[in-house]
């Protein structure tokens, strides 16, 4: 072997055991240090830098090996060669990494953000609810984790599609509130680029519509016909649920309105009850007519800030289970609660010349401003009055209610 062979020997640093720097060629150096009973082994790379010399750790010999060290001590080289110091350049980057960790946000932690920031705007309790709730179920299993940057489209398709055909809906809830919180983020600035859950234009072209994939399946109503019966069967029953019940039929209410219905709400000597727009899915004032029968459930009047329907001594009003569990226990589990407003649409359109339009406001349902305002010059609220009389009457199994007369408007 001549000399120069022996000076470009390949370092072995296994058999390296003297504590000392050892030289492996272009600044690459195995440092030994001498321990408790046994020897510490790590790569540097040394170098001069304006004059002033320095030492840059690349790792243990036990995680790095020579052909990796090798790597870094010529990476190394290639960023001197460029002027820039690698150990300055090393701590840049980790100090950007740590940076950018502490300002990556994952998408459950953005749905969480979105979730409180829009929470109080969220009338209805169940619709609160029903965020965190189809989320965790349907969402962070397949990207809850993940940064919200890192969201596209493959994830968002694994997220909805297992559900599109099955739970349409529910996936079109999904996909709109996938969306929204993606949106959010972006103005938050935790993300950049297209929503990849936006329907129009992109996800429509991957997806069935709707409509397409299956029939929307409506709320069980009770047919018109049988509600005398029914009412008839309801007032064997004891107990504050059948009362919010009846009254929930006969006001052709929303669940969460009856029973989040305060005594300040009800005006009994104007066979009024007044559902505040804040209770309101539409975000508007609501005025009920009160029949006969509907005000003989209210008895006597409360305290005003007090709960028309409690739920017992905690000053709470009944669950929004409560009446369900109900309708279980008489036997018609195949009916839903929602389902007596289409009752009371079913009677009114086919056994009623009230107009269509009397039928939507009784039920809340918008209505163009026009023909809102249109009503409100005449007698709204009497004929409406009219309507839930007949209504109750028909509740009640009279012969009589089977034909709602009109007058012809002057």
């Amino acid at each position: 072997m001549n000399t120069t062979q022996a000076r470009f020997r390949p370092l072995d640093p296994g058999r390296i055991k003297a504590p000392g720097f050892h030289h492996d060629g272009g600044g690459l150096y195995l440092q030994v240090r001498e321990g408790r009973g046994d020897f510490s082994r790590s790569w540097v790379f040394r170098y001069t830098r304006q004059g002033k010399a320095r030492i840059m750790g690349l790792g243990p010999l036990d995680t790095i090996g020579l052909a990796d060290a090798r790597h870094k001590a010529r990476e190394a080289r290639k960023l001197l060669l460029e002027g820039i110091d690698p150990i300055d350049e090393r701590d840049a980057r980790r100090t950007a990494q740590r940076i950018e960790k502490a300002t990556t946000m994952t998408f459950r932690q953005c749905a969480e953000a979105y979730i409180a920031a829009h929470q109080a705007g969220w009338k209805n309790p169940k619709h609160a609810a029903q965020w965190p709730a189809t989320l965790a179920e349907y969402v962070y299993p397949f990207f809850g984790g993940l940064p919200v940057q890192a969201v596209d489209v493959g994830l968002v398709m694994k997220a909805i599609e297992p559900i599109w055909a099955t739970k349409p809906e529910t996936a079109s809830r999904v996909r709109g509130r996938i969306e929204s919180v993606l949106d959010w983020a972006k103005a938050r600035g935790y993300r950049e680029g297209e929503n990849p859950a936006r329907w129009r234009g992109h996800l429509e072209n991957l997806l069935p519509k709707r409509s397409k994939v299956r029939r929307v399946e409506h709320h069980a109503a009770l047919p018109y016909a049988e509600i005398g019966a029914f009412i008839a069967e309801l007032h064997e029953q004891v107990g504050t649920s059948a009362h919010a019940l009846e009254f929930t039929i006969l006001t052709a209410g929303r669940t969460g309105e009856v029973l989040g219905a305060k005594w300040s709400e009800i005006n009994l000597a104007d066979c009024l009850w007044i559902v505040p727009a804040e209770r309101m899915k539409a975000a508007k004032e609501h005025r009920v007519p009160l029949s006969g029968a509907a005000l003989a459930i209210l008895g006597e009047p409360g305290t005003p800030g007090d709960y028309v329907f409690p739920g017992g001594s905690n000053g709470r009003p009944l669950s929004n289970m409560s009446m369900l569990m109900l309708l279980r226990r008489m036997g018609r589990s195949a009916l839903t609660v929602h389902g007596f407003r289409s009752t009371f649409m079913d009677w009114a359109t086919e056994r009623t010349t009230f107009p269509a339009e009397m039928r939507d406001m009784a039920l809340a349902h918008t209505v163009s401003d026009k023909v809102e305002a249109a009503y409100r010059r005449g007698d709204l609220f009497e004929r409406r009055m009219e309507m839930m009389a007949a209504w109750a009457q028909f509740c009640a199994g009279s012969e009589g209610a089977k034909v709602v007369p009109l007058r012809a408007r002057g």
